[in-house]
């Protein structure tokens, strides 16, 4: 299923996200439309073929917002929330707004001091008219236009809502002015200013939340400095190519992805992995763009740009994992879907009660008179309907809501990112929570992943050197780490390798191969004895290897046992500890290896796993995963993505280990760049951190609603507070969500 991800302009609250996304589903061959109001952006999955944009644009275009594509030379998604210049602009607008709403304000303390309106009730009246106007209709422009895009569109929103508010208001001004109605003209001004200033202290909220994208785009090269025909020339990153040579001096910043074919140097790739020592480089050697040169120069050439390289992919997985959604925000999606229309028939109903029954909706009124200054019984029928329902109409915008999941989704993952933990989807960190086993793989995972050849036991009447030097040229043309080890013990001792002339992989076991003329087999002590041939002769130096936690590779030419090699792997730093900390959170760990029983066996004893499954296929492996799950059991699978990809893919939450530029593991829902262990752990704690603050977040936001609506219904809380009140609570969202970038992981 393919997707596309573009910018959205024009939302103001969770309902217009829900509008937006709607219209994106209802356009034939979308399958699904996730829109984040948060970072302003919506991901477009298709059913098939992509459709075309245009006809994307349109449909949201039809219910009054902007769809903005990808900037086709970079496919660079804008963000709106991050436009210094739309920052600007809200500033402007809420100083506007400040400076006719103070005088407002002024003007209602003179005559609350003096006890009657200043300077007259005539000219009172008409100050807070001439004085809210420009508040109202110049400041509230957008929020009175995106209104009516909204009623004639059928499709109510935050911005109707607030026009329906201030307006209300405002005209109880004009009609004071002929009649004994109370004006509310001043408040429609306050409660404009407050929430314009509501706005742009979110906008910039927002802004700190997706913080963590910011950072990871700045850490590119601007520029790159090639060499062609001898000459250095400098140019702009964006015009580097695959293949092209780049001088890179101490202190400077490796402009992309590349090889080095030139000079030593030791590089900062604190910024990739998360490791503090610097890695020493040399001709041959792979380095990743944005890490830093910090001794010798370097020519690179270049191997990944753009949206190909290590950088790039990084912030790509991020972005889109902050475009899902987390399961549980769909609560909050169903209610936001009629959200709007609700609170426009609650605040129609209070208008009615307190025409219709004043003194039954004024008794709680009337019995805190005394308590809060704004109740008072001096109103009239019409009046307090008018203020009742005002307040209900504010304070019951859906801000909160809408920014209660994608705030805290943006700054864990971010924060995760930051620590070398990549999230692909929103689903898998909440899954992940819920998990109560972690399998793990042996090679690779809980080893180092670089194993060598420890000793080598030739069968009576074989000799060593010849055991190796066949497994070696059988093992050429395999990509399997233990193959890697076979092969470099071989070239370390020098020796020649015959002919390969045909090879032939069986999954999880071993090889076969034509070597010289000669069919070699190499693979696990059961592999050879499936093929017919007699083991016993290897059996104690196998079961001595096992022991020492070996894993023994067995190598048989034409049908007979000639020996076999004992591959050593080392523990990979801080397994142990990872084991015992992911203990300690809850989850139960098990090993899924395709190793000898003994082997595995030492393993798990060495990091402190008690459960064992040894001699697995992939496809065992998978059943097995299968088999727990069937019990109710929600399990994690850590592995190195290579042979693991379909236990990955199958378990609740795969976890991939990467190292380097190796990140694109498609099977993974969580990728670890470090290729550490302790990767593992920080992802549980950010997850359960991330998750516990989205909980927060729509507790607070759904309370927030149910305690407040009641109290305007009832005429106890006056329409500038609830706008205040409004306004804080997306804030208190948010602020609740920043608390995750100082998470202890």
């Amino acid at each position: 299923m393919s997707s596309q991800k573009m910018a959205v302009r024009g939302m103001h609250c969770a309902s217009c996200a829900t509008n937006v996304s709607r219209a994106l589903a209802e356009v034939p061959g979308v399958a699904n439309a996730n829109v984040n109001l948060a970072t302003e952006q919506v991901r477009v999955e298709f059913e098939g073929d992509e459709v075309p944009v245009r006809t994307l644009v349109g449909a949201v275009q039809a219910i009054g917002f902007e769809l903005v594509p990808p900037v086709a030379a970079s496919g660079d998604v804008p963000q709106p929330q991050n436009d210094q210049a739309a920052v600007r602009e809200a500033q402007g607008r809420v100083f506007f707004a400040w400076l006719f709403t103070l005088p407002i304000m002024l003007i209602m303390a003179g005559s609350w001091a003096f006890g009657s309106p200043w300077p007259s009730p005539f000219l009172h009246q008409l100050l807070m008219l001439i004085l809210a106007s420009p508040v109202v209709f110049v400041v509230g422009s957008e929020t009175l236009a995106g209104a009516t895009a909204a009623v004639r569109r059928r499709l109510p929103n935050m911005d109707v809502l607030i026009a329906l508010g201030t307006l209300a208001a405002y005209s109880t001004g004009v009609f004071a002015l002929f009649s004994s109605l109370t004006s509310f003209a001043g408040i429609a001004a306050m409660i404009m200013a407050f929430h314009m200033t509501g706005r742009y202290m979110e906008a910039r909220a927002k802004g700190r939340a997706s913080e963590a994208i910011r950072k990871l785009i700045e850490l590119g090269a601007k520029t790159a400095r090639l060499v062609v025909d001898g000459v250095e020339t400098e140019v702009p990153i964006e015009t580097v190519q695959s293949g092209d040579v780049m001088v890179v001096r101490p202190g400077e910043k490796i402009p992309t992805d590349g090889l080095v074919v030139e000079g030593t140097s030791s590089v900062d790739e604190s910024m990739a992995t998360g490791e503090p020592v610097p890695s020493t480089k040399g001709p041959g050697d792979e380095v990743i763009g944005a890490t830093v040169n910090q001794q010798g120069r370097l020519l690179v050439q270049a191997t990944r740009v753009g949206a190909d390289t290590f950088l790039a992919q990084v912030v790509r997985l991020v972005e889109d994992c902050q475009t899902t959604k987390v399961p549980v925000q769909l609560l909050a999606d169903r209610v936001t879907a009629i959200f709007v229309p609700t609170a426009l028939a609650i605040a129609a109903v209070t208008f009615l009660a307190w025409l219709l029954a004043p003194e039954v909706m004024g008794a709680a009124a009337n019995a805190l008179v005394e308590v809060i200054p704004w109740v008072g019984n001096d109103l009239g029928r019409l009046s307090m309907a008018v203020f009742a329902a005002v307040a209900v109409l504010v304070i019951a915008c859906p801000c909160a809501l809408g920014l209660a999941t994608p705030t805290a989704l943006m700054v864990g993952t971010g924060r995760a990112a930051e620590n070398g933990v990549l999230f692909r989807s929103g689903a898998a960190l909440q899954t992940l929570v819920g998990a109560d086993i972690v399998a793990f793989d042996k090679t690779g995972t809980l080893t180092a992943g670089r194993p060598t050849v420890a000793t080598i036991h030739g069968a009576p009447g074989n000799d060593e050197i010849e055991v190796l030097r066949l497994a070696a040229a059988a093992e050429v043309g395999s990509e399997h780490p233990l193959a890697a080890a076979i092969v470099g013990a071989a070239a370390d001792s020098g020796l020649e390798l015959p002919a390969l002339t045909e090879m032939s992989a069986v999954t999880g076991r071993g090889i076969e191969a034509t070597v010289g003329g000669t069919l070699v087999l190499v693979g696990s002590i059961r592999f050879l004895e499936e093929r017919g041939c007699d083991t016993s002769a290897v059996q104690d130096a196998a079961e001595q290897a096992e022991d020492a936690a070996q894993t023994v590779v067995g190598v048989a030419a034409d049908g007979a046992v000639i020996g076999v090699l004992a591959v050593s792997d080392p523990l990979a730093d801080g397994s142990a500890d990872a084991v015992a900390e992911l203990r300690r959170l809850g989850l139960q760990p098990i090993m899924l290896t395709g190793d000898n029983e003994r082997t595995a066996a030492a393993i798990a004893a060495a990091v402190g796993i008690e459960r064992v499954e040894a001699g697995l296929l992939p496809d065992e492996k998978l059943a097995h995963i299968r088999r727990l799950q069937e019990a109710g059991h929600e399990v994690v699978m850590v592995g190195d993505g290579i042979n693991d990809a379909p236990s990955l893919a199958q378990a609740n939450v795969g976890i991939a280990i990467g190292t380097g530029t190796d990140i694109a593991i498609e099977a993974a829902d969580v990728t670890l760049v470090r290729g550490e262990l302790d990767g593992a752990v920080k992802a549980v704690r950010l997850a359960r951190a991330t998750l516990t603050s989205i909980r927060q977040n729509l507790f607070w936001a759904f309370f927030y609603n149910v305690v407040t609506i009641p109290l305007a219904m009832l005429g106890l809380l006056h329409p500038v507070i609830a706008e205040l009140a409004m306004a804080l609570s997306s804030l208190t969202v948010v602020g609740n969500a920043l608390r995750l970038r100082r998470t202890r992981i």
